[in-house]
């Protein structure tokens, strides 16, 4: 029996972040140029760095993806997400400043500003329950 060379799966490797920012009546979504199974629209986020915790994976993809800088408002919650398998941990996030733009092009092909009453059209299967109760309490409906 051969030993495999592969190194083993860290947490880290299969964790992402998302960034659920919040600005006035809005909520801030990308479009994915290529999208994962059914998601097209979703919430700027990306795997975890070494040593990088989610809330600080959250604010940096948001930059790195639309230009907007943001802080962390609070953890909304964790789950195993059941289109991509990853480990998926959700953080509220307001703007400090910035404009939001496709900052990462080859990524992103549209940025959108969405209000509560618009969120099913984007976001068909609905949110995670922890966001959507957020979303509920911080977007007027």
């Amino acid at each position: 029996m051969s030993k495999t060379s592969e190194k083993p799966v860290t947490t880290s490797e299969k964790s992402v972040a998302a960034a659920v920012v919040v600005r006035s009546d809005r909520v801030l979504l990308v479009r994915r140029r290529v999208p994962e199974g059914t998601l097209a629209w979703q919430f700027p986020a990306g795997k975890l760095e070494p040593g990088e915790t989610p809330e600080q994976a959250a604010v940096r993809e948001a930059l790195e993806e639309t230009g907007i800088r943001s802080r962390v408002v609070r953890l909304l919650g964790r789950r195993v997400h059941p289109q991509t398998r990853m480990l998926l941990s959700y953080i509220a996030c307001s703007v400090v400043s910035g404009e939001a733009h496709t900052a990462a092009s080859d990524e992103l092909s549209a940025v959108a500003w969405v209000s509560h009453d618009e969120l099913p059209r984007y976001v068909p299967q609905g949110l995670f329950v922890p966001v959507q109760h957020y979303l509920d309490t911080e977007l007027p409906h």
